[in-house]
């Protein structure tokens, strides 16, 4: 693992394996502190999702912090992009979010949020860095953080919730909410309902174990069996941390992120709120490429993972991106993905043009996509090995302007991710099997050559 701990992407890992250990979250804690305190007096709100090691993991922090002579504010379970709208609110100098996302319980993180709810600058992770090679001091007893527990945050993100979602009435509709038995469960909930909707609840009784098992964003099949079973108009399933969220429509079939996005960007068209373009990433569903195409709407692709779709609409000064997983940024309404606020823009969508979810996602027609997933013995640079090269060359000439071949390797495991998209499924199958083919006999050769 690399020396760089920080930033929206956070630092994870199972509990009591490096780096996520008590110890660790103390001296980071104190670390984060120490620099933010340079600046003079300095608070620092921490939030965190529902499973069991928050609790150890929040104490940790709250006392390295202290011992830096850091004030603390503490949101209790809280979803991520609450966190980073809360700090904001509440005028603190970074925020926490003690979240292991759609992970499962016995996973853990950390994730830091700027005084503006964005990602740390780099001179203020590089700087957490440096004090984390520092042996770790105490303040005098007199200049110790002291830790206040804010009552009202829920109500608060509920409210700003309901803001952006410009006043429509949801009076009529009937809607199964998942929430992962995560953060979202005592907000969401109230979201939704106070604007007039239908909520039936599925997994909202969170027990420090349960968060994103076989639930969720990532799960999405009880969702789909529920919304079918009660004849509701939709679902929406948000992940642990309610950063990301999937629909499913009155059919009982998933609506991704690519989906989603695409009816966002229609339905800011049609309120005149559009600018630029769109961000996906490199695993965007080709159709999602074609259909802006037809409809005249710049599009590129960022590499897979949210902060580089923050980085790419800074860097255009574009308003909406997002990837299939539906981690959404709507930028005019939030500095980061928010599940939340999105399936509040799709419900908008849908009141404001009297279209069913089904009838929406329509506009844009999904690909048939394969992915094959080969294994690497050695980590290598894919783009240097010739006879790959040929062989993706090769299914690039056979799919035309019809589809398109990727190649990525996986940053957690020893993989390389062969995938192909393309207009007929079969051939899809047929390229990629082959393709993958290929590349795992390159790589065969190229470790017995070593």
């Amino acid at each position: 693992m690399s020396k760089r701990y920080f930033g929206t992407d956070g630092i994870r890992g199972k509990v009591g394996q490096f780096p996520v250990t008590p110890d660790f979250v103390l001296k980071l804690g104190w670390a984060a502190g120490k620099v933010f305190a340079r600046e003079g007096h300095s608070r620092i709100l921490i939030g965190k999702d529902t499973r069991i090691s928050g609790y150890m993991f929040e104490s940790a922090l709250e006392a390295g912090l202290s011992a830096a002579g850091v004030d603390v504010l503490l949101t209790g379970p809280m979803p991520t992009p609450a966190v980073a709208y809360l700090v904001k609110t509440f005028r603190a100098d970074a925020g926490i979010v003690i979240s292991a996302s759609h992970n499962p319980f016995f996973d853990n993180g950390i994730k830091f949020f700027s005084s503006e709810g964005t990602k740390l600058p780099d001179e203020i992770e590089q700087a957490i860095e440096a004090q984390m090679d520092i042996a770790m001091t105490t303040v005098d007893s007199a200049e110790l953080g002291k830790a206040k527990r804010i009552d009202d945050a829920a109500g608060r993100y509920i409210e700003f919730c309901k803001a952006t979602a410009g006043g429509i009435s949801l009076k009529g509709l009937k809607i199964v909410l998942d929430c992962a038995n995560g953060a979202t469960y005592h907000v969401a909930p109230s979201v939704f309902t106070e604007l007039g909707a239908n909520i039936v609840e599925i997994a909202s009784s969170p027990d420090g174990l349960n968060i994103n098992e076989d639930c969720g964003a990532t799960a999405t099949k009880r969702l789909q069996t529920v919304v079918t079973a009660e004849k509701a108009d939709l679902g929406i399933a948000l992940d642990g941390d309610g950063d990301r969220v999937i629909m499913v429509d009155h059919q009982g079939e998933e609506v991704d992120g690519d989906e989603l996005l695409y009816i966002i960007a229609s339905q800011m068209r049609r309120e005149g709120s559009f600018q630029g373009g769109v961000v996906g990433t490199l695993m965007t569903n080709f159709g999602l490429e074609q259909a802006y195409q037809r409809e005249d709407i710049p599009f590129i692709r960022a590499k897979v993972g949210d902060r580089y779709v923050m980085e790419q609409l800074y860097a255009n000064d574009w308003l909406l991106g997002g990837e299939s997983s539906g981690h959404i940024v709507c930028r005019h309404l939030t500095t980061t993905g928010d599940g939340t606020v999105a399936a509040l823009q799709i419900l908008k969508a849908i009141v404001e043009t009297g279209c069913s979810l089904n009838e929406l996602r329509h506009g844009m027609t999904k690909l048939p996509q394969r992915m094959i997933n080969v294994r690497m013995p050695q980590k290598v640079n894919t783009n240097e090995i010739e006879a790959i090269n040929i062989a993706v060359s090769t299914a690039e000439e056979e799919l035309g302007e019809r589809g398109r071949v990727l190649l990525r390797p996986s940053g957690t495991e020893p993989v390389v991710r062969v995938m192909v998209e393309g207009e007929d499924a079969g051939e899809v199958n047929s390229l990629c099997e082959t393709l993958a083919a290929d590349v795992e006999k390159a790589l065969i050769e190229l470790e017995t050559s070593v």
